[in-house]
């Protein structure tokens, strides 16, 4: 097991608490905890330290990207605020960490008002569509970045 020096935010949005329970045909049947247990295994594994949220309501979701500001990097799953969160964007926008967005299923395989996201504008990247993966790519995408940037000297 890698030491961990990097420290991650995994931020679930609305709803995600229901995941293994709410529509298992669309979302699967790992709870909640079951995915946050692999993705701190996953991340400990490769020298991350992943933190794991979940927060139902914006407001909340808001203090948890504020608090992000000092972390590494940041996984959201905003959820159903995806399509209509100009509030999230923002707080995105309004904190250095580099964060990568990330769902479960591929919105544009699903009803037309999913296919559009407020929030991957204010990320680095969306990775969707392939479950649980989608979260542990994106982890991997974030290590990758931090290690190149740690590995460039500095430049006066």
């Amino acid at each position: 097991m890698a030491a961990s020096s990097h420290r991650v935010l995994v931020l679930h949005g609305p709803n995600l608490n229901r995941l293994g329970l709410r529509e298992p045909s669309v979302y699967g049947t790992t709870t909640l905890d079951e995915l946050n247990a692999r993705l701190e295994a996953y991340g400990s594994a490769r020298g991350l330290a992943v933190e794991c949220a979940q927060e139902n309501s914006e407001g909340a979701m808001i203090d948890a990207i504020h608090r992000a500001a000092d972390l590494d990097g940041l996984v959201i799953n905003p959820a159903g605020y995806t399509h209509t969160s100009v509030a999230l964007h923002d707080a995105l926008l309004s904190v250095p960490t580099p964060s990568i967005e990330v769902h479960l299923t591929n919105l544009y395989a699903r009803e037309s008002f999913r296919h559009s996201s407020v929030t991957a504008a204010a990320c680095s990247g969306v990775i969707m569509g392939l479950g649980p993966a989608s979260y542990e790519l994106a982890l991997d995408y974030l290590l990758s970045t931090l290690t190149t940037n740690n590995a460039e000297p500095d430049h006066v």
